[in-house]
């Protein structure tokens, strides 16, 4: 009897392929789809890699024309959506460095105000190009330079003044004559006035930003040099007079005097912390309990108060006419500036300030 063959191992296997049976799995292929499927389930789904995102940014052109003649200056291109017009004065000072930043004036219309530095570009923009007005400012300097500079004149002129040079006075008679106690009393109080202002400038005040025309810096300067020239040539003569009704005017004037210099600098610290206990947002002061603050109850620009009540107890302190014409001025000049901050306050603070005066009481 015949025995009947077994077919080899890969004829059997394409046999069963030619039959479209499943071919078995050896020992090493079903280890190594084991491991296979090992690695992809601990590799986790397989992520799509993310699509690049493209951010498109529009740029402004900013044309810089001159106010008089309309002529195009130059364009200032390329200029960001944050930019601010400070940005642009640097690029247009890259383009034109004759003109530096706080020399240039730029106005959106030709007889609009001039544009602060902080505005953004993009609240100016219309279109994608902007046009801007060229005004040459002039030499500036800064807020900072023009107080220090006006404030240390009368300062040291006095005291040249008080020391009695030759070259001012006849030393001869300025050795004759005796020296009234109110002339070092004088001394003393124009001094810790102007003291009292350079300090401020440097650790009180928060000047707004820009800078101030060199002309203005020239006058003021003029006015406050000349005075104090003519009121200490007067008050340090050899031949000068005292006042009229002796100790008793005087002392009271000196501590007339003195009570608004202290006030004057509480109402510029109150101002320098102009801000409410909710946040940074501003707001008008409000009286504290230190009573010199409680000027603000009444006006809404106390340190024009105190600051012409200290000229006035000056001159009837010294009771000398120069004195008197220069504080005359300043109260003049004083009211003016507190009714244009008056309105600016009204503005922005209505419901304080629309019941107060500007500077005095039912006055002004």
């Amino acid at each position: 009897m015949l025995k009947r063959q077994n077919p080899s191992a890969p004829e059997h296997r394409r046999d069963l392929a030619a039959d479209g049976g499943a071919l078995p799995m050896s020992h090493n292929d079903s280890r190594s789809f084991f491991n296979l499927s090992q690695l992809v389930l601990s590799a986790g789904q397989i992520k799509p890699s993310p699509a690049l995102k493209h951010s498109k940014i529009t740029y402004f052109e900013v044309e810089i024309v001159d106010v008089q003649s309309k002529k195009q200056i130059c364009i200032v291109d390329k200029v960001p959506p944050a930019s601010t017009v400070l940005d642009v004065k640097h690029k247009f000072h890259k383009a034109c460095p004759q003109w530096y930043p706080s020399r240039v004036g730029l106005q959106l219309e030709r007889n609009g105000p001039f544009l602060k530095d902080s505005i953004s570009i993009q609240s100016l923009a219309v279109s994608s190009i902007i046009t801007l007005y060229f005004t040459d400012l002039g030499q500036q300097v800064g807020w900072t330079t023009f107080f220090l500079t006006e404030y240390t004149g009368p300062l040291l002129i006095y005291l040249l003044f008080y020391i009695r040079l030759s070259t001012i006075y006849d030393q001869v008679e300025s050795r004759k004559n005796f020296r009234h106690p109110v002339v070092h009393l004088a001394c003393f109080c124009h001094c810790l006035h102007y003291i009292r202002h350079l300090l401020e400038t440097l650790f009180v005040h928060k000047f707004s930003e820009g800078h101030t025309p060199l002309k203005n810096m020239i006058k003021g300067c003029a006015f406050y040099w000349g005075f104090t020239s003519w009121i200490a040539y007067y008050i340090n003569h050899p031949r000068y007079t005292p006042p009229s009704f002796g100790h008793k005017q005087v002392s009271y004037a000196a501590l007339a005097f003195l009570m608004c210099e202290a006030g004057n600098h509480f109402i510029n610290v109150a101002l320098a912390h102009q801000t409410s206990s909710e946040g940074n947002k501003t707001c008008f002061p409000s009286p504290t309990y230190n009573p010199f603050t409680w000027l603000f109850l009444l006006v809404s620009c106390p340190n024009y108060t105190y600051e012409a009540g200290s000229w006035i107890s000056f001159t009837v302190m010294t009771q000398t006419l120069p004195v008197g014409i220069f504080a005359f001025l300043m109260v003049i000049q004083m009211s003016l500036w507190a009714q244009k901050k008056h309105k600016l306050y009204l503005k922005r603070f209505y419901p304080e300030v629309r019941r107060k005066a500007a500077m005095i009481p039912i006055i002004f």
